[in-house]
């Protein structure tokens, strides 16, 4: 057994032999605590036959963990000064695979068929960068990749949003975007302290598991989102003011807005925050045939 990137001891030896310096820009957090990356490893269910893909390897640490419990490893790595660390640090696992390419770009599908072949049960495992988090939650789902779900360490704050219920403050239109692909629950909340350099606020595990089929069948998905993102657009105003003034031409259709509200049998004066999601898909539904 290789002795653990994830030390604080070791850590700091790699970074000083490569003289590397952290990205702000990159949002650069290391994990230095081997039993919270097994932890986090742990809730992705692995098995000796499944693929992990990994976003941001940083220099292995998590990487390592997952190696020890799969079959192959993708991890998508943006910052090339880190590729040669990696080629160390990941010497003793053959079946890692590292990309440098920026993931939200990277064309992912492409690369889990030429990767994973063979591979049925794959599963993304990642500590996020945190100014990236939800476009990168948001690609890998609407992507509609063969993926069983995502563990993911973000932000305890956007953690929060995602996992939120309805007639919360943190519910949003995030919380139904990725309510509608998977179920999600919060796994594990993580302190700063094990992260080299700290970062200021908390972080969390979450674990989202792809649905089968989305929560609720809409007409059209794009126009879902759209609709659920207009509700929020300000969260003081009520359902029928940000339907009218944040979608296309709603300022002269607010007759048929309140029609598609009563069809769908949601009252008008509501706010964006107290309806679920079965509501937001019986008004997207509603709203589709003034607005297609």
């Amino acid at each position: 057994m290789h002795k653990d990137i994830a030390t604080p001891a070791r850590t700091r030896a790699i970074l000083d032999k490569y003289g590397f310096s952290f990205k702000k820009s990159l949002g650069q957090n290391f994990l230095i605590d081997t039993n919270i990356l097994r932890r986090i490893v742990d809730h992705a269910d692995l098995t000796e036959e499944s693929g992990a893909i990994e976003i941001g390897p940083g220099i292995g640490a998590l990487t390592e963990q997952l190696a020890r419990r799969s079959k192959k490893v993708l991890a998508f790595e943006i910052d090339q000064r880190l590729l040669p660390i990696l080629g160390e640090t990941l010497a003793p696992y053959p079946h890692v695979s590292i990309i440098n390419e920026d993931v939200l770009k990277a064309d992912v599908k492409a690369a889990i068929e030429r990767e994973f072949e063979g591979i049925d049960d794959i599963m993304v495992v990642a500590n996020l960068p945190y100014y990236v988090t939800t476009p990168i939650i948001m690609k890998l789902l609407e992507d509609k990749l063969p993926i069983r779900g995502i563990v993911c360490m973000l932000q305890k704050e956007v953690a929060d949003r995602i996992a939120a219920r309805p007639g919360t403050k943190e519910y949003g239109s995030l919380s139904i975007a990725v309510q509608y692909y998977t179920e999600a629950e919060t796994a594990m909340i993580v302190p700063k302290t094990v992260f080299v350099p700290q970062p200021n606020v908390d972080s969390a595990v979450i674990k989202l598991t792809k649905r089968k089929e989305p929560a609720v069948a809409v007409k059209s998905e794009s126009f879902f989102f759209q609709v659920t993102k207009a509700s929020f657009a300000q969260r003081r105003k009520t359902l029928l003011n940000n339907l009218t003034s944040q979608l296309p031409g709603g300022k002269q259709k607010k007759e048929q807005i309140l029609a598609a509200l009563e069809q769908a049998d949601i009252e008008p004066g509501r706010r964006g925050e107290t309806l679920s999601i079965e509501e937001f898909a019986r008004l997207s539904d509603a709203l589709l045939i003034h607005f297609s």
